[in-house]
Parts: C-alpha cells; sequence; structure tokens
C-alpha cells in the first residue's frame, strides 16, 4: 500500500512517510494510491466486530505488516482506546421518531477527534521509539483538533506539539482544555483571529521546506491521512449498527448524516461508500456553507467572512479535504486536481467542471442549517427523549427531522454536549457538566498570545527553533 499526493507532483511513500507528513512536498494531500473494495462476505463478517475490532480490519488495510506486525498495530490500537470511559468505546442512542446518533465523544476531551488521534499518538510513538527521532506537530484547532492532539502527544520526549487557537472562536471549556496542560512538550497559541485565518502561518511553516525538514514538521490537523483512516470506521459501524438486516440482496442503504467543517470526515465517508459500503452519505453544515454550494452548484468559493455560528468548531471556510474528495471523484486524476486547487488558491472562487460536479452531486446529499435550526432540533431532542445534543450534533439532527422517508438513517455526533454551555443555555436547557470538566476553571493556564499586526509564522518560527536547543 502506496500513499500518493492528489496534485502528483510527489513521489509515492509508505503509511510511516504519510503519517510523518503534513501536506505532500507539492502542496497536495496523500491518498491510497489503490483504494481496497470489500466484498459481500467481507461486510458480513466485519458486521460482528467490535468498533476497535473495526479499526483493527481497516488499519490492517493500509498500513503493511512489514511497516507494523498485525500483533503489534492490535497493541497499539488497544492502547490509544485504553483511556475511553464507554465499554464499546463509541455507543449508539437510538432515540424517537427514528433518530440515532452515534455517540463518538467518549475519549478524554469528549470529542470524536479523541478517536483518531489516540491511534495516530501511538503509531507515532511506535515509529519514532525505533528510530530515535524527534518530530515537531503544527495544528491549528477551530475548538476540538488541539485538545485531543494534545492528549495524544503530551508528555511525550519526541515531540513538541504547537497548537494555535482562535481566540473567542472556542466555547471556554474548549480552551481550557488546551491551555491547562502544563507539559514542556505542548506549547500553545491564543490567535486574534479566525480558524482559516490561522492556518496561513502554519501552510507558510509547511512550504518553507529546508526549515520544515530541519525541524521535522508535520501535522495532526486531518491533512494527516492517518486521522483519516481511523475515521472511516465510524461509517463502517453506523451502517452495521443500523442496517435491519444483511441478508438481503442487494444489501440495504443507510444514510449516514455527517456534521462537517474541515471535510475529514465526509472525506472518509466517501471512502468508505468507494470500498463498497452501501451507504447514502449527507454533508450537514452551518452557516458557513461552501460545503454546500458546492455540492449543490459547483460553486467551490469562499464567502465574504466567516460567520460565527452555535456549532463552532464547523466555522470553516477552507475545507481542506475537498481537495480529496475531488481526486477521490475525479478518477484520481492529479492534474485536474492540481489545477482546481492552485486556481482556488489564488482566486478563491472555481467552479467545478460540469462531469465532476455530478458525480459530487451523486455521491453527496448536502444541508445547511441556521442557528436557529440548531437550537430547535436540540429542545426537540430534549423535550422528546431528554437527551442533549452538542449544537454539531444537532445540525445532523436537524436534517433528520427535516426528512419524510422511512430510510435507516444514523447522525454522528462529533462532541458532548457538556463542552457547549452557552449553546445549550440559548435552547433554554440545563447543562450537565461532568466532574473532569467542571474542575477545568480552577486549573492554572499556559499560553502565548499572537495579536492582529504580529507576524505569527516568525514568533512560530522562533519558539519551534529555541524549544529545538533542548532536544
Amino acid at each position: 500500500m502506496e500513499y500518493v499526493s492528489t496534485r502528483g507532483g510527489a513521489g509515492a511513500v509508505n503509511f510511516e512517510g504519510a503519517l510523518f507528513s503534513g501536506y505532500a512536498p507539492d502542496g497536495g494531500l496523500f491518498m491510497p494510491q489503490l483504494i481496497p473494495s470489500l466484498d459481500r462476505d467481507t461486510l458480513q463478517r466485519w458486521s460482528r466486530l467490535s468498533y476497535p475490532e473495526l479499526v483493527k480490519e481497516l488499519c490492517s488495510l493500509f498500513i503493511t505488516t512489514e511497516l507494523v506486525p498485525q500483533s503489534t498495530l492490535n497493541d497499539l490500537i488497544d492502547r490509544a482506546f485504553s483511556r475511553f470511559r464507554h465499554k464499546d468505546v463509541v455507543h449508539l442512542s437510538r432515540l424517537k421518531d427514528g433518530l440515532n446518533v452515534l455517540e463518538l465523544w467518549h475519549g478524554v476531551t469528549y470529542a470524536f477527534k479523541d478517536l483518531s488521534l489516540s491511534c495516530t499518538g501511538q503509531f507515532l510513538q511506535y515509529f519514532l521509539e525505533k528510530k530515535q527521532k524527534h518530530v515537531t506537530i503544527l495544528v491549528g484547532t477551530s475548538g476540538d483538533t488541539g485538545s485531543s492532539a494534545i492528549e495524544s502527544v503530551r508528555g511525550q520526549k519526541n515531540m513538541d506539539i504547537f497548537v494555535l487557537l482562535p481566540k473567542g472562536f472556542c466555547t471556554q471549556i474548549q480552551e481550557l482544555q488546551m491551555t491547562t496542560v502544563i507539559e514542556d512538550n505542548v506549547h500553545v497559541f491564543a490567535a486574534h483571529g479566525n480558524s482559516d485565518e490561522i492556518d496561513e502561518p502554519i501552510k507558510e511553516l509547511f512550504a518553507d521546506v529546508d526549515f520544515a525538514r530541519k525541524y521535522n514538521l508535520m501535522s495532526l490537523n486531518s491533512v494527516n491521512w492517518s486521522r483519516i483512516m481511523v475515521q472511516i470506521a465510524h461509517h463502517f459501524y453506523a451502517y452495521f449498527q443500523c442496517a435491519p438486516s444483511l441478508d438481503t440482496t442487494p444489501l440495504p442503504v443507510v444514510e449516514i448524516v455527517v456534521p462537517t467543517g474541515g471535510g475529514g470526515s465526509i472525506t472518509a465517508g466517501c471512502i468508505a461508500q468507494k470500498m463498497g459500503l452501501p451507504i447514502r452519505l449527507v454533508a450537514v453544515v452551518n452557516s458557513n456553507d461552501i460545503i454546500h454550494r458546492t455540492v449543490q452548484h459547483g460553486d467551490f468559493s469562499l464567502s465574504e467572512s466567516v460567520k460565527a455560528t452555535l456549532a463552532s468548531a464547523m466555522d470553516i471556510q477552507e475545507p481542506y479535504n475537498m481537495e480529496r474528495i475531488l481526486w477521490l471523484l475525479s478518477g484520481s486524476d492529479s492534474h485536474l486536481t492540481k489545477t482546481l486547487m492552485e486556481r482556488f488558491s489564488v482566486s478563491k472562487s472555481i467552479k467545478l467542471p460540469e462531469d465532476l460536479h455530478r458525480k459530487l452531486s451523486e455521491t453527496l446529499r448536502s444541508c445547511s442549517v441556521s442557528d436557529k435550526d440548531i437550537v430547535r432540533a436540540m429542545q426537540r431532542c430534549w423535550e422528546e427523549n431528554h437527551y442533549l445534543l452538542c449544537p454539531h450534533s444537532a445540525v445532523a439532527a436537524h436534517y433528520h427531522y427535516s426528512q419524510t422517508d422511512s430510510t435507516p438513517r444514523c447522525c454522528l455526533a462529533p462532541a458532548s454536549a457538556a463542552k457547549f454551555q452557552d449553546a445549550l443555555l440559548q435552547a433554554g436547557l440545563v447543562p450537565q457538566l461532568p466532574p473532569e470538566i467542571t474542575a477545568l476553571t480552577a486549573m492554572e493556564t499556559r499560553s502565548t498570545a499572537l495579536e492582529r499586526g504580529q507576524d505569527w509564522a516568525r514568533v512560530l518560527r522562533e519558539r519551534i527553533e529555541a524549544t529545538a536547543q533542548r532536544w
């Protein structure tokens, strides 16, 4: 299994090479050269597996045993999930009116990113210990990625992590989950800008090839293939939990409703579909609707500004994983992908070719949801089930409540409602806070402010250089 850049200008790498990269050297994203195809017997066998067992099966398709022996891979994944609160790691709640909610948030930070990042942290540690190597991890976060990434590598001697959070755009709990981690290898920066703005200095440092090579820069955002790979399991598990039977021909279709910002989870769903999983994908977004407009009209263009919404982790205008989806649906056409993405980089607005737009709209449905819709979905779910949804999960629930057909459907729930007290209060609901979250407000915090007008890339560069002195 080799990995190639979506833009075709970088040599193929193995899983280790893709893991330790951010963007590919040509600016593209790594994808498997071939997507494995699963037959009906395999799907029926996998339907009896637990979530961790599914992750092991999927990862073994994308990581060769020469790189990581199967028994070692299994141990790494078991270790990754050892800190999860739920015995099944993820849990499906079956609620009234056919609302199925797949809770992906039972990890340390109460967010779905704990699933992929806990595994990615274990994979990194495995290779670093073998090679006696040190890496510098650069992460931009809209809310949950930063804390999950920190938890996956905190205290590790062969990794330093630098996290940029958008000050005022995260919830207080999300910010505290990052700034209260006082470890020598954790460096948090509170930037006075939005999620897209904090990506710019990170891209600049990765684009400096000599600097990136000297300090072994890598990313744990969902540009990293390892994150996408683990997230494929969400779609298989959701399908097996919600499919009425696997004894019919053809196999039944299940609709998977995916709240999305950067497009990582929906990319994982497209890959699962390509592997033969009979799912219908729905990308649901908030008022930052670039993915919705791309699916509906082929209009991949920025709005005037990022809108602040209740579903704050999805307040993203540049969903970089759309590049992977376009590459996949164009038949791995790296020339077309490169042309489109370079044009977008300059103009921030492209119209998809008609054939590519048709394939995209056949692969994905989409829906854009307002804050009012989010509040109503949260309220309805509580009234009918006494079940609290986070605002991102409510984006998916709103879509479900708007449908009239009887298609089996599963809504992916990316975070616990406990992380979003303000949204709950706006919906007239009472937050239920676990003690680990309540304790955050009394803990010591540490972060570095990045003010408007500062050269953020230079500040980061200098801190990385200073930190390297102690390696």
